[in-house]
């Protein structure tokens, strides 16, 4: 269940109103899993946007497919290098 941001060739996730209740993401921010320890982090929406994270969603797809057992998203990266990344997001 995914979809495509205009203008653009990556597939988004779009999260559905049942599992994002499931893991209690506030408004704005979506559930993920990185690491071996499947670290529960929340991230704002609108990082969904940007081009180093669709590679992340790009991972994720390639791995999990749209079955993300967590309730959240689960993204195939060390917790290290996916912290690294969304410091770079937030400037």
């Amino acid at each position: 269940m995914g979809f495509r941001l205009p203008g653009s060739k990556k597939t988004i996730f779009a999260v559905s109103e049942a599992s994002s209740k499931a893991v209690n993401a506030p408004k704005g921010y979506l559930a993920v899993y990185v690491g071996e320890k499947m670290k529960r982090l929340m991230i704002p929406v609108s990082y969904l946007n940007q081009p180093s994270f669709q590679d992340l969603l790009s991972q994720a797809e390639e791995e999990f497919g749209y079955e993300h057992s967590m309730g959240g998203l689960t993204i195939p990266c060390r917790e290290d290098l996916f912290n690294h990344i969304i410091s770079c997001l937030n400037g």
